[in-house]
C-alpha cells in the first residue's frame, strides 16, 4: 500500500475499488425490497421504450451517470478519459472525482481534463465540504471552469474521514458552507455523500438552504469506510482499523435514502451506492429518482476488460432497464416512476419509521 500524500492515496483507492473486497458485509442497498408489478399487457413496442432523460440541464440517452470515482494521478487520468468518452459515446452523465489534488498540486490538472473527449457530456466537478469551506467562491469556480464541469457535486464523507489517518476531524460550518455555494457559484450544486446515504433531516437542511440537487451515494455498494479500513491495516494502524471495521458497515442503505428524500421536492435525486444492474436503476427510478450513478462495477469491468468490457457491463445495463420498462407498461422514465411497486422488508421498516 503507497504512502500518505494525496497521489498515494488516490491510487490506493483505485487498486482496492478495482481488486479488493470492499463492498458492504452486512448490509444491502435494500433495491432487492423494492418489487415491481409486472404487467402482462404492456401495449408497448420494446422499440417504443424511451430511456431518455433530462438532468442537470442535459439530455441523457438512459438515466446513468458514471459516477464520480478518481482523479490526480497518472492512472486516474487515464481512466477519467476512457470512461468520459465511453459517456460521450453511450449518452450518459460522467462524475469526476474530487478535485481537492487539484487544488493543492495544480499540476495534476490534466488528469481532470475530459472535455475535449466529451464535448457534449453532463460533466460534474467535484469538492468536499470541508476543502470548500476553506477556499472563496471563486477558487471553486476555477476548478470548474478548468474542466468545463457543468456542475459540482459537494461531497460529505465525515465517516470514512474518521477512520482514514490524518483524515478531517473538524465538520463544522457544512450547511452554511454549501449555502455560499447554492447562492454564489453560478452553476448547479449537487450535495453527495460518499456511500452512508442522506438522511430526511439533512434533506430538510439542504433544502432550508435552496439546494434542489442531491445524490443520496447510500450504504451498500462500495465501503469507503471499508477502503480506508484496508489501507490502515496495509500502514499498521491498529486504532484507524479498529475504528473501521466498526463502522464497515455504517450508512442508509441507497433505497431508504431515495424513498426518503423524493417526499421533499428536490428537483434531482441520483441514486447511488450498489447500483449495479438495470434492474436496480428501474428499482430506484420507481422510489422517485431521477437517474442512478454506477462507479465500481463500472471500474471493475473497465480493468477487467478493457474498454470494450465496460461498454459491454453499461449495454447489459441499459438493456435490463429497457426490459424492466416494457414489463411494468413504462413508455418512458416518468411512466416508470409512476409504477406500482411493492416495499417490503427492512426497506418497509425504514420508510414507516423515518417518513414524515
Amino acid at each position: 500500500m503507497s504512502g500518505g500524500n494525496i497521489g498515494d492515496r488516490k491510487a490506493d483507492h483505485l487498486a482496492l475499488c478495482a481488486e479488493d473486497d470492499v463492498g458492504f458485509r452486512g448490509r444491502t442497498t435494500l433495491l432487492e425490497c423494492v418489487r415491481l408489478v409486472h404487467d402482462a399487457l404492456p401495449d408497448l413496442s420494446l422499440g417504443d421504450v424511451d430511456t431518455s432523460v433530462t438532468l442537470l440541464g442535459k439530455k441523457l440517452r438512459a438515466p446513468l451517470v458514471i459516477a464520480s470515482m478518481t482523479g490526480g494521478t497518472e492512472e486516474a487520468g487515464r481512466i477519467n478519459r476512457e470512461l468520459a468518452s465511453i459517456a460521450e459515446e453511450r449518452g450518459y452523465g460522467f462524475g469526476l472525482g474530487s478535485q481537492r489534488a487539484m487544488h493543492v498540486r495544480p499540476g495534476s490538472g490534466a488528469t481532470y481534463r475530459v472535455r475535449p473527449l466529451a464535448p457534449s457530456t453532463l460533466v460534474l466537478g467535484n469538492v468536499g465540504v470541508v476543502q470548500a469551506r476553506a477556499m472563496t467562491t471563486s477558487e471553486v469556480r476555477v476548478l470548474l471552469d478548468e474542466v468545463g464541469a457543468d456542475a459540482l457535486c459537494v461531497h460529505l464523507n465525515p465517516a470514512m474521514e474518521l477512520v482514514q489517518p490524518g483524515g478531517d476531524r473538524d465538520f463544522t460550518q457544512g450547511v452554511a458552507t454549501i449555502a455560499r455555494l447554492v447562492r454564489d457559484l453560478g452553476l448547479p450544486v449537487v450535495v453527495k455523500e460518499t456511500g452512508c446515504g442522506l438522511s430526511p433531516a439533512v434533506g430538510r437542511r439542504l433544502r432550508d438552504v435552496g439546494v434542489a440537487h442531491v445524490d443520496v451515494s447510500g450504504a451498500g455498494g462500495t465501503s469507503w469506510v471499508g477502503v480506508e479500513t484496508k489501507r490502515a491495516e496495509a500502514a499498521g494502524d491498529d486504532r484507524a482499523r479498529t475504528l473501521g471495521e466498526a463502522l464497515w458497515d455504517w450508512g442508509i442503505p441507497t433505497a431508504a435514502s431515495v424513498a426518503l428524500l423524493a417526499p421533499q421536492g428536490f428537483t434531482t435525486i441520483v441514486a447511488t451506492g450498489g447500483v449495479g444492474s438495470g434492474l436496480d436503476v428501474a428499482r430506484a427510478l420507481a422510489l422517485g429518482a431521477s437517474a442512478a450513478g454506477i462507479a465500481r462495477p463500472v471500474l471493475r469491468a473497465l480493468s477487467s476488460g478493457g474498454r470494450a468490457g465496460a461498454i459491454a457491463a453499461l449495454e447489459a445495463i441499459e438493456s435490463e432497464l429497457r426490459s424492466v420498462m416494457l414489463l411494468t407498461g413504462s413508455r418512458d422514465v416518468a411512466s416508470l416512476r409512476r409504477a406500482p411497486r411493492v416495499i417490503v422488508g427492512e426497506l418497509a421498516a425504514w420508510t414507516s419509521q423515518l417518513a414524515g
